[in-house]
C-alpha cells in the first residue's frame, strides 16, 4: 500500500500542526476574519473578489458561517454539551421526515406491485443498512475536523477522490432537484384549482432553500432543531386519517421468483435511498469536538435516521396501496405523487369532507419540510464544489451554493413531470458507488491501518484520537503527502463493472439481474473487496 510520509514539506501545515498541540493559541491567524477570507485571491476578477470579501465579512458581522471545505482545529469546535447529543437526533429527523421519502415508499405497491407487508419490511431493512452506513460516516467529521470527500482523500488520494466529488454533487443537487418538484407538486395541489403551477413552488422552496444553507451551518442546525416538530404533527395526522384506508390484505403481484425480484429491487432503492447520505454525513458535524464519543453519534444518528425513514416510507406504501381502492386517491396519483399527499389528508370515506381546509393546509407544512431535506445538501454541494481543487476553493462557498441552487432549479423546472422515472432511475444506480466507497473505507481502516497499527503524524495528547491516530489530518490539502490512490481507484472501478452486471433498471438490466424473477432484481453490490485488498497488498 502507498503510505503518505508523515513529515510535512509545508509550513502552512508546520503552523496547523502548532496549533493543534497548543489549542489556546488564538492569534490574528486564526481570527474570524482570516478563516475564509484568504480563499478569495486576485485570481479572481476584482470586482467579483470585492463584493465576495464583503458579503464574506457581512456574515462574520452576524456571526454566520462564511468558512468553505477549511479544516475544523479542535480549538474551534464548538463545546459538548447535553444539546449536542440531542442535535444530531433532532438533525436527522428534520432531514427525513419529508415528502420525499413518502413519495419513495409509493413506489412499493405501484412500480414494484409489492404488498404492504413486503414494502414495509423492504423499507425496513433497506433503511436499517444505509443508515448504519451514514451514521457510521459522521462520526468521521468530529474525529477529523474535515468534510466527508476530503476524508475520501485520504483512501483515494487527489487525483482519484475527484470522481467522488463529482458523483456526490451529482446526488446532492439530483436530490435537491426532487425535493423542489415534490415540494412544486404539493403547493400547487393544494391552490385553488390547480391555480398555482408547479414551477411556483418549486422556485419558491428553492430560494427559501438557498438563503437557509447560504448562511451555513449555524443557521440551517439552529433551523433543523425545530423544523421537525410541524413535519411530524403533520406526518401523525397524515397515518391518523389515512391509515383507514391502507390495503393490508393484497399480496405481492407475480410469481415466487418475480415477488423476490421486486423484493430485491425495492429493498436495493430504499437502501440507496438512505446511504446516498453518507458522502455528506461528516459535514454537518465537523464542529463536534474531538472528546465527542463516536458511539453515541452514531447510536443517535442511526436511531433518529431509522425511525424517520420507516416512518415516512411505510406513510408511502399505505397510501399507494389504497389507490386501487378509494378512488380520490386514484385519481390524486394520475395527477402526481404530491397530490396522493394532500389527498391522504382528507378523508376519503366521509361524504362531506369536513377537514379538507384542515388538511391542505397541512399539505403546505408538508411542502414547506421539504427545506429541511433541502438545506443541508445545497450546504454540502458548496463545499463539494470546493473539494475539487485549489483553483476551486479560491471561490467561496456561497458562490458554489448558488451555483448549486441555480443547477437544480434549471433541473427541477425541466424534470417536473417526470418524477417517477427520476426516483427508479437516479437513486439506485446513485447508491452504488457510496456503497462501494463505504466498503473500501471499512477495509482501509479495519484490516490495515488499525490491524497492522498503521500510525501517521505527530500522535500527541491534543491529535484526534481513536482510530483517526492513524491519519494526519493536517496533509488535507497537499497532493504530495497522500496516497496516489490506485489500489482504491481500480477496486472502485472494479466494483462498478460488478455493479453493471447486476443492476436492474428501466433502461437496463444486467445479465445476473436477468436472472431473478420476470423483471429482474436490483443486486448490485459488486465483489470489490478482494480487489482493493489484493492492489493494496501488491503496494
Amino acid at each position: 500500500m502507498s503510505m503518505p510520509s508523515p513529515t510535512p514539506k509545508n509550513p502552512d501545515m508546520e503552523a496547523e500542526r502548532s496549533a493543534m498541540r497548543n489549542p489556546d493559541v488564538s492569534n490574528a491567524a486564526d481570527s474570524k476574519e482570516n478563516i475564509f477570507v484568504s480563499g478569495v485571491n486576485s485570481t479572481i476578477p476584482s470586482k467579483l473578489a470585492a463584493y465576495s470579501r464583503d458579503f464574506e465579512r457581512t456574515l462574520i458581522k452576524y456571526n454566520f458561517e462564511a468558512r468553505g471545505v477549511q479544516r475544523v482545529l479542535p480549538h474551534e469546535c464548538h463545546a459538548l454539551t447535553w444539546r449536542s447529543y440531542l442535535q444530531p437526533f433532532f438533525f436527522w429527523s428534520s432531514f427525513n421526515l419529508a415528502a420525499q421519502n413518502v413519495t419513495l415508499g409509493m413506489l412499493g405497491p405501484n412500480t414494484y406491485g409489492l404488498s404492504f407487508r413486503d414494502a414495509s419490511l423492504c423499507a425496513f431493512f433497506g433503511s436499517l443498512i444505509g443508515a448504519a452506513a451514514v451514521s457510521y460516516t459522521a462520526t468521521f467529521g468530529p474525529v477529523s475536523g474535515n468534510r466527508t470527500l476530503i476524508f475520501a482523500r485520504y483512501t483515494f488520494g487527489w487525483f482519484p477522490s475527484k470522481l467522488l466529488v463529482i458523483l456526490e454533487l451529482i446526488v446532492l443537487l439530483g436530490y435537491s432537484m426532487i425535493d423542489l418538484v415534490i415540494a412544486g407538486q404539493i403547493l400547487s395541489a393544494v391552490s385553488v384549482h390547480g391555480s398555482m403551477s408547479i414551477v411556483v413552488g418549486i422556485i419558491v422552496v428553492g430560494i427559501i432553500g438557498w438563503l437557509i444553507s447560504t448562511f451555513g451551518i449555524a443557521v440551517f442546525h439552529i433551523y433543523q432543531r425545530y423544523a421537525y416538530i410541524p413535519q411530524l404533527i403533520a406526518y401523525s395526522i397524515l397515518y391518523g386519517v389515512s391509515s383507514q384506508n391502507y390495503d393490508l390484505s393484497t399480496p405481492s403481484q407475480g410469481d415466487s421468483r418475480t415477488v423476490i425480484g421486486n423484493r430485491i429491487s425495492f429493498l436495493s432503492i430504499t437502501l440507496a435511498a438512505a446511504i446516498t447520505y453518507g458522502g455528506a454525513a461528516a459535514d454537518y458535524f465537523v464542529y463536534y469536538p474531538v472528546t465527542t464519543p463516536p458511539i453515541a453519534l452514531f447510536t443517535i444518528s442511526l436511531v433518529s435516521l431509522l425511525c424517520s425513514f420507516t416512518f415516512t416510507y411505510c406513510i408511502g406504501i399505505g397510501l399507494a396501496s389504497a389507490t386501487p381502492l378509494i378512488p380520490a386517491y386514484g385519481t390524486a396519483y394520475e395527477t402526481s405523487q404530491g397530490a396522493l399527499i394532500v389527498a391522504g389528508f382528507t378523508d376519503a370515506t366521509s361524504p362531506r369532507n369536513f377537514n379538507v381546509g384542515f388538511g391542505k393546509f397541512l399539505a403546505v407544512v408538508t411542502a414547506l419540510g421539504m427545506i429541511g431535506n433541502l438545506a443541508p445538501p445545497t450546504y454540502s454541494s458548496g463545499i463539494d464544489f470546493q473539494v475539487l481543487g485549489k483553483n476551486f476553493q479560491k471561490v467561496p462557498r456561497v458562490v458554489w451554493n448558488s451555483v448549486g441552487v441555480v443547477i437544480y432549479t434549471v433541473c427541477a423546472l425541466a424534470g417536473r413531470d417526470h418524477l417517477a422515472e427520476i426516483f427508479t432511475n437516479f437513486l439506485a444506480l446513485m447508491g452504488y458507488w457510496v456503497i462501494i466507497w463505504m466498503g473500501i473505507t471499512l477495509e482501509e481502516q479495519f484490516f490495515f491501518r488499525s490491524r497492522f497499527g498503521f500510525r501517521v503524524g505527530f500522535g500527541d495528547k491534543e491529535s484526534r484520537r481513536g482510530w483517526g491516530q492513524s491519519y494526519d489530518w493536517t496533509i488535507w490539502n497537499s497532493p504530495e503527502e497522500l496516497p496516489h490512490g490506485i489500489a482504491a481507484l481500480m477496486a472502485f472501478l472494479v466494483g462498478w463493472a460488478g455493479a453493471i452486471l447486476c443492476m436492474a433498471q428501466v433502461w437496463y438490466i444486467g445479465p445476473i439481474a436477468k436472472l431473478v424473477g420476470e423483471y429482474g432484481a436490483d443486486v448490485g453490490l459488486a465483489p470489490f473487496h478482494f480487489t482493493y485488498k489484493a492492489q493494496t497488498v501488491e503496494a
